[in-house]
């Protein structure tokens, strides 16, 4: 038995240390999946305390023969659904863009030889996320869970509550409409680098 699944066998039977331990380990992925479907730091952060809520709550409910990472971002993606549901429709304006201050911070990559390459690659982030916020709120959750947290489709399929079939349906609709928002805003963006851009932080 490892680690991980020491912690959440401790965790379903109540004690907090062990939840504590899981939290630590998965505050950064569920955070980012958070910010990617919700784009607003701040409702990023509150989204993601209330999936670690959700998940202590539901502790006993986890079926530990399913992976906890695809269990606890299911329940992340679902609550930034419902959020992205309650809210009142707006119109996404680049002139609205908020300024790069209210933004996650991006730590510079020690590796990369090419600071201009950095910034390039920065930009094609924030073109990314722009795109991402142009998608309907279920299909934004696949694409993320597909592309930045590897989930299958049919792993997408059981988080979301969809069939397969219907997930691939969603998945080619996100692809499209992507590639279509990246085109239209930055023609010089290399589209088939969206599914594998980095995370938020």
């Amino acid at each position: 038995m490892n680690e991980e699944m020491t912690w959440i066998l401790q965790a379903r039977q109540g004690n907090d240390e062990a939840f504590t331990r899981l939290l630590e380990q998965y505050q950064t992925p569920v955070y980012n999946l958070c910010y990617r479907m919700l784009g607003e730091p701040e409702q990023a952060e509150d989204a993601a305390q209330e999936s670690f809520l959700r998940a202590y709550q539901n502790m006993t409910r986890y079926d530990p023969q399913r992976p906890f990472a695809t269990w606890l971002l299911s329940i992340s993606a679902h609550h930034c659904i419902d959020r992205l549901r309650r809210r009142r429709f707006t119109l996404f304006s680049l002139d609205a863009e908020r300024e790069d201050d209210d933004r996650p911070i991006e730590l510079p990559d020690v590796h990369a030889l090419d600071p201009e390459r950095e910034a390039v690659r920065r930009d094609e982030q924030r073109e990314v996320q722009s795109a991402l916020h142009g998608l309907e709120a279920t299909d934004r959750a696949a694409i993320i869970l597909r592309y930045w947290y590897d989930f299958s489709e049919v792993e997408i399929a059981e988080s979301l509550h969809l069939t397969v079939s219907a997930v691939k349906s969603r998945l080619h609709r996100a692809r499209k409409a992507v590639a279509r928002l990246l085109l239209a805003n930055s023609p010089e963006t290399i589209v088939e680098r969206m599914p594998y851009g980095s995370p938020a932080l």
